[in-house]
């Protein structure tokens, strides 16, 4: 399969190299310096899974290799009308535009511009960090979670299936896009936010007690908004989300946090704007998720230091 990731930072660096060592035909879209390694050097995982370097194609431009039977659009969330018009033209016919954004608005912006049948929705469910230009250290979990938007399972469905298999990154076909969306949040929205906020990496939140009741009210309020747009979350999502981060997270530091770092634009719009948004739509209260919002959107505003 011809496979276009469409921003390859740390998330789609990785989920790109697996599938070219699964042997598909893989083309990076990057920039900068990380386009600079890709080109010279390849790609360096370090991995729990083992660790892979590869060779791989890369690109700033990306119409000069398509077209492409999938693309995996995995650039940040305020990038996206830019990388789409990029890719305009490149998919090919019965191809798949496949969002692994943060948030759960992309959906609807791609299929304003693609059409609704080009898009499928999907998850990057993984912990990553990219050390170095080309370098990235894999910490935890390692699939995508991705289906229809309408919850059918197609033929295109299970093409992408297969090779996702065949690279060991799938995790699970969803019937329920809006859910498995909304379900990412309730994590992305609390740990990623507070993660930034505070300049910790996972375990350190967890181990502290305010701290620790900080994720679980923010995931609450989250919860409650996403219940109201539709979305099937179960009672005990917010325990298992707690342990699974106590158990394989403690490591992490979120993508946000490592943005900050670089001096790059926090996603604060996903990750936390998204929710609000919601909530004032439904007339739900999110205190702690609005507070988040706010301190978020200063620090963004705040000086970048020098790269």
């Amino acid at each position: 399969m011809k496979i276009l990731v469409m921003g390859a930072g740390a998330v789609g660096a990785y989920f790109g190299a697996r599938l070219r060592a699964a042997g598909e035909d893989v083309v990076l879209c990057a920039r900068g310096e990380n386009l600079r390694a890709i080109r010279e050097r390849g790609l360096d995982i370090t991995s729990i899974r083992g660790d892979l370097r590869i060779d791989v194609t890369a690109t700033d431009a990306p119409r000069d290799f398509a077209p492409y039977d999938l693309i995996l659009f995995c650039v940040k969330t305020y990038d996206t009308e830019a990388a789409a018009d990029a890719i305009s033209g490149c998919l090919a016919p019965g191809g798949a535009i496949l969002t692994l954004q943060n948030g759960v608005e992309n959906e609807q912006k791609h299929t304003a511009i693609f059409g609704r049948e080009a898009v499928m929705g999907g998850n990057a469910r993984v912990g990553v960090e990219m050390v170095a230009p080309g370098k990235i250290v894999h910490l935890s979990t390692g699939h995508i979670d991705f289906g229809e938007l309408d919850g059918r399972e197609t033929d295109r469905t299970r093409k992408v299936a297969d090779v996702f298999r065949r690279a060991g990154i799938l995790g699970q076909i969803s019937a329920d896009i809006l859910t498995a969306r909304w379900d990412k949040l309730v994590w992305n929205g609390a740990v990623n936010t507070v993660a930034t906020l505070t300049r910790r990496r996972v375990g350190e939140i967890l181990d502290d007690p305010e701290g620790l009741t900080l994720l679980r009210t923010l995931m609450q309020e989250i919860v409650n908004v996403a219940r109201a747009e539709g979305a099937n979350i179960s009672g005990d999502r917010i325990d298992a989300y707690i342990a699974h981060s106590q158990k394989n997270l403690r490591a992490l530091k979120t993508s946000t946090q490592q943005d900050l770092e670089r001096g790059k634009p926090l996603e604060y719009e996903a990750l936390s704007g998204a929710v609000v948004r919601a909530a004032r739509r439904h007339g739900i209260s999110v205190p702690a998720v609005e507070t988040v919002y706010a301190l978020l959107r200063l620090l963004d505003g705040a000086p970048k230091p020098r790269t």
